[in-house]
């Protein structure tokens, strides 16, 4: 038997059409990179191609590591001329030996997501940007939209108009850019886009790149933004053999820029493009299959398919309702250690997945008390948290100072007033003269052109310096506790964001308790308790990525981190509209946002191999107050005889807990207008209501989807407006605070 004959007969289609557009609508474990490995095989064996000439671009270092494993397995000879590669490090190649045609130098440096945010507060520094109304995340996060749509920020200034935020949004972008050059800096978006405009300027260069690669396939295309359209497009526009595999039902990320068109309109824009339809699936059983094609069948926005297998019916989806998310989470724990007890699974085979990383929480807590080994994937560690990582970076520092990016990560934190230029200038000559960075610091003195970040880095050396000293006669717990007070940490948290602080302080509380613990584990085995010891420890238990992928622990993950995996048994938690679908969601008059988030629903649903739990509970705690929900939309889109509940369950309980649900909403809305209204008397002044604001009756200045000011959360946009009795209740998001719902006469919203 050949290796071709162990397809199936539309994955033996798309292997063998090679010549022109080809449109892969690959559905959920249909085996898709089992066809493009093949295919890459059957080009060189069969048609002659020159290895020398195929491209296969797709998505994570992983994905391509693996289609890379497997393409040398199936070619053998050869092989290692073809480019397997991620979007990004196929642009750093080419990059490296072009880039200079652009005015860069070809050893460019590329900043990743900390040196953006030190750079973008340098810039908001220099351009008096008060960060209470723009965040340095939010301005950063427009700079990498536009660039994903191929706007420059002379393009940004224009379409602003007479946007005040946008125009600032625009000045920010200019010296963004202006700085990046200067600095010889690429971000991760740039390496896409200074591709394109290679491409675009320089013809002999994007013909090199054409002839070289005849023949291109692209993974996961339902994922690309428009930046790497217009690369693929560049480069397919000679030969035009290319081949995209994606699922339209599996885009998920419009988030991060992608734009699910450059699937559904792949024919338009290659009118010649076959299409074949990969819908058999060899992962998942009917039902857990069938539940999926229910949901996701009520999005308009796709391409019709429907996903089979021949691996039989399976077990129905065990679905569960609960009063609160505490016994969700023991209901999960306890079922899967029957299943352990049972010899059904291991943990490795359970995964528990969610909308949103503080689902994790509870989980986190009922795993450590039933001594349940877990992981959590694609969330924050506890150890990885900001917070928790600056003040870890102090004891490295305090402890051997031989760490660089520990140094590095806190000499202006909190802010000092040192520049990125300033400690490029360090790091410049810690690198001419092999030494380590805070060796350099040690001599700042001799760093020529240094002007008065010499002193302040001079601050900050006698601050280590001392902390150094006392490290020698103070326990561990004695000299966190210093620095936290000598450097002023918790109060530059609370400058920041103080509500965002108190969950940051917590976390350095519990960081506190730690060391205490460690202490006292020392003290029981008669050790010295040292701070080598205890860095060591928290080492151990923070590198979570190189822990062995075969060790078995239950996996903890958002469904957005689960995209391309897959579970013998995953227990889908928090299926309740207002978490899943998310409030923002269901609220938004952008129907687009509820087919996105029904996709994440049926990409949770098909990460199933035997078993599907779902789960949802009646009062939910969310940000200290009891949030009442109805369930989610999408669990009522499964067909009833595809669930089973450990009792007969059937559609008139789901209605009744729908009245419920709806009558505590009501009652908790009407505690919460109850408690504005007290707090309005209590304090507002004596005027008449109309003076303050909008009752019922004024017509509001502003209207949904109009930007607005507020004094304290800056500028959002208006995405609701209700009456609610005297007032308006007026929903906000805003671009750095988030959702807000006010009353307009206490909101005071200005329209800009």
């Amino acid at each position: 038997m050949g290796i071709y004959d162990t397809l199936n007969d539309k994955q033996q289609e798309a292997v063998y059409y090679t010549e022109g557009p080809l449109l892969i609508l690959a559905g959920a474990g249909s085996g898709k990179t089992r066809v493009l490995t093949h295919r890459i095989a059957y080009l060189i064996d069969e048609k002659g191609v020159n290895p020398w000439n195929i491209l296969a671009i797709t998505f994570t270092n992983k994905a391509a590591g693996e289609m890379r494993e497997r393409v040398d397995k199936l070619v053998g000879f050869g092989s290692e001329s073809i480019w397997v590669s991620t979007f990004h490090s196929m642009c750093v190649r080419i990059l490296r030996r072009h880039i200079s045609l652009l005015g860069y130098d070809t050893n460019f440096t590329i900043y990743d997501s900390d040196d953006q945010k030190t750079l973008m507060k340098d810039i908001c520094r220099l351009l008096n940007i008060d960060t209470k109304m723009f965040r340095e995340r939010s301005l950063l996060s427009a700079i990498s939209h536009a660039k994903d749509e191929l706007i420059t920020p002379e393009e940004f200034r224009l379409q602003a108009g007479g946007d005040f935020g946008f125009l600032k949004i625009a000045q920010v972008y200019e010296e963004y850019e202006k700085q990046l050059r200067a600095n010889n800096a690429l971000d991760f978006d740039d390496l896409l886009v200074r591709t394109v405009q290679l491409f675009q300027t320089q013809k002999d260069v994007l013909e090199r790149y054409q002839e070289r690669f005849r023949y291109i396939m692209v993974d996961e295309y339902q994922d690309t933004n428009t930046v790497q359209f217009e690369l693929v497009r560049l480069l397919a526009s000679k030969y035009r053999n290319l081949c995209v595999v994606g699922d339209d039902d599996q885009s998920i990320y419009k988030f991060r820029g992608a734009n699910i068109k450059n699937i559904l309109n792949f024919e338009e824009f290659f009118e010649d493009a076959k299409v074949i339809k990969l819908e058999q699936n060899y992962r998942s059983t009917s039902n857990i299959l069938n539940a999926a094609n229910s949901v996701i069948k009520n999005n308009r926005g796709r391409k019709e398919k429907a996903l089979w297998t021949d691996k039989g019916d399976g077990e129905r989806l065990d679905f569960r309702q609960f009063d609160t998310a505490y016994d969700e989470a023991d209901y999960i724990v306890e079922s899967i250690k029957k299943q352990m007890a049972d010899g059904k699974f291991t943990y490795h085979d359970n995964a528990v997945l969610y909308r949103t990383n503080a689902q994790s929480r509870m989980f986190e807590e009922k795993f450590v008390s039933a001594n349940i080994p877990y992981k959590i994937v694609g969330g924050v560690n506890f150890y990885a948290r900001r917070e928790i990582k600056d003040l870890l970076s102090y004891l490295k520092t305090v402890d051997n100072g031989q760490d660089d990016l520990a140094v590095r990560r806190i000499v202006n934190v909190p802010k000092r007033g040192i520049g990125l230029t300033s400690i490029n200038r360090v790091q410049e000559y810690a690198a001419d003269r092999e030494i380590g960075f805070y060796e350099a610091l040690r001599a700042v003195d001799l760093i020529p052109n240094m002007g008065r970040g010499a002193g302040r880095l001079e601050s900050f050396v006698a601050l280590i310096e001392h902390f150094k000293a006392d490290a020698k006669e103070m326990t561990i717990s004695a000299l966190m506790q210093e620095i936290i007070d000598e450097t002023g940490y918790i109060e530059s948290l609370m400058a920041e964001d103080a509500e965002e602080a108190r969950a940051r302080i917590e976390n350095i509380d519990e960081l506190m308790s730690k060391i205490a613990a460690y202490e006292e584990a020392c003290g029981d085995r008669d050790e010295p308790a040292t701070l080598s010891g205890f860095l060591e420890e928290v080492a151990l238990v923070a590198d979570i990525d190189s822990l062995d992928e075969s060790k078995d622990y239950v996996v903890l993950m958002t469904l957005h981190s689960a995209k391309g995996l897959e579970f013998p048994h995953v227990y889908l938690a928090g299926m309740e509209d207002g978490i899943f679908p998310s409030y923002m969601t269901i609220t938004s008059e952008d129907p687009s946002d509820i087919e996105e988030e029904r996709r994440l629903c049926y990409v949770g649903i098909t990460r199933a191999e035997e078993e599907l739990t779902l789960t949802c509970v009646k009062r939910r705690m969310v940000r200290g107050e009891p949030q009442y929900n109805k369930m989610s939309r999408f669990l009522k889109e499964i067909p009833m005889e595809l669930l089973s509940s450990g009792r007969k369950y059937k559609k008139e309980d789901m209605e009744e807990t729908e009245k419920v649900a709806a009558y505590q909403q009501a009652k908790a809305a009407a505690y919460r207008q109850a408690k504005q209204a007290f707090k309005a008397k209590a304090f507002a002044a004596a005027k008449p209501a109309q003076q303050f604001g909008s009752p019922i009756g004024k017509r509001l200045s502003y209207d949904v989807g109009d930007r607005v000011r507020h004094v304290k959360f800056g500028e959002g946009t208006v995405t609701n407006i209700v009456s609610g009795g005297r007032d308006y209740e007026v929903t906000v998001e805003f671009d750095g605070a988030g959702t807000k719902k006010m009353f307009a006469m206490f909101a005071k919203l200005v329209k800009i």
